[in-house]
């Protein structure tokens, strides 16, 4: 007789985790382990180690920064990845090169890079002369995300990498801890059941009682996903920490809320998949004004470019990168979606310092202020919760277990 038992949830799937992600255990990092995993085949792969700073030519030489204060994504891009390379990953991977560059920050996130790079010499160098055409795989570890403009180029030179903006203690003792299979299994799952949606409905709870609610319109696209692999010769980057399902929103309307930088609280309302204006709940009004003012100035920029949803079970790192992975939390996203599949262009925008892609993630931690109090997929005629009160429903948990 065929057995009727349920499948079972792994342990950080267990309520007791998704109550406290804090208390997962997770193995040591070993960046092998997760080259290895994300990159199959590496056997013959040369590879490089970008990494970012205002002054490039200044810090890089000599591996100067090292000896200076500041920099904590750059020291642990060179700790974790360019000497561990060299002392004895690329050996048992069978890899080469190992190199560690330098670029000028972009200030703005998925900012296309300027061409200049510096060796550890001080050299200046090409990233389209000496660099893209050069390495098989690149591992680009800085202050700003780099996904957008790398895709861009992983695609025109061929080359395969990964983008690991923020990188922090918090992150490589879990979200690149992890194995990526399980990763992977899980984003599948899920994309599985949230692909061919029609639209999806968000509810935000503020402080005040007052509920928000933004629409977001899909037409039945394929859903995607962002799973951590970028296996075999295809050119591809691979975002990490990843872990999260996402769509290209064709259409947006209604409201929902925005914490700025500042802790200003604003209402923003959205028509015709726009931004088109923000209002003060509290904090700065200045903040709110200027953010009118560059909505005015590039309509462009408030343009929501993606609707992403967490598939991870991870502790808060209070780095959007991993925090957005996170199994229960949902993010916006506005401005150029190019890398994603989208139509949102670079020189779509006014200036090329707005042409960025800009998370806006709402999570416990983040968005203290207001509640995703319901989630809800749309689709051929029938209603499923996704997620209540930032925790994922029994429609998602039950895709998991299957």
């Amino acid at each position: 007789m065929a057995s009727t038992a349920l499948p079972t949830l792994p342990e950080y799937l267990s309520p007791e985790i998704l109550l406290n992600p804090e208390k997962r255990k997770f193995p040591e990092f070993d960046v092998v382990r997760l080259l290895h995993t994300v990159f199959e085949p590496t056997n013959g792969c040369r590879v490089c180690v970008l990494i970012d700073f205002e002054e490039p030519a200044e810090h890089i030489k000599d591996f100067k920064f090292l000896n200076e204060e500041g920099f904590p994504v750059q020291k642990n891009a060179h700790e974790y990845f360019y000497e561990a390379l060299k002392n004895h990953a690329m050996e048992k991977l069978g890899m080469t090169g190992g190199e560690l560059f330098a670029y000028r920050c972009t200030h703005g996130s998925n900012l296309d890079l300027s061409d200049e790079i510096w060796d550890t010499g001080g050299r200046q160098l090409s990233l389209n002369g000496d660099i893209y055409p050069n390495y098989d795989l690149i591992l680009c570890i800085s202050t700003w995300s780099a996904t957008a403009p790398l895709t861009a180029k992983a695609k025109e030179f061929g080359f395969r990498g990964a983008t690991l903006h923020g990188l922090n203690d918090v992150i490589l003792n879990s979200g690149l801890a992890v194995d990526y299979g399980e990763v992977s299994r899980d984003a599948e799952k899920i994309r599985l059941v949230l692909t061919k949606a029609d639209s999806m409905e968000i509810d935000f709870t503020l402080e005040d009682g007052r509920v928000l609610t933004a629409t977001l319109g899909l037409d039945g696209q394929d859903a995607q996903k962002s799973h951590g692999l970028c296996l075999g010769k295809k050119p591809d980057i691979a975002n990490l920490p990843a872990g999260e399902v996402y769509f290209v929103p064709t259409d947006a309307n209604g409201q929902f809320p925005m914490k700025y930088d500042d802790g200003t609280l604003g209402v923003l309302d959205v028509k015709d998949r726009s931004i088109y204006h923000s209002t003060l709940i509290e904090g700065n009004q200045a903040t709110i004004d200027a953010h009118n003012a560059r909505l005015a100035d590039d309509p462009m920029t408030g343009t929501l470019g993606e609707l992403g949803f967490g598939t991870q079970v991870l502790p808060v790192s209070y780095a959007d990168i991993q925090d957005e992975k996170v199994l229960g939390t949902c993010h916006l996203a506005t401005g150029r979606d190019d890398h994603l599949g989208g139509d949102i262009l670079p020189d779509m925008f006014k200036k090329h310092e707005n042409a960025t892609h800009d998370d806006i993630l709402f999570a416990p931690h983040k968005t203290p202020n207001f509640n995703v109090s319901q989630v809800r997929m749309n689709r051929g005629g029938k209603q499923e919760i996704l997620i209540e009160n930032f925790r994922p429903s029994k429609f998602i948990m039950d895709a998991l277990a299957g």
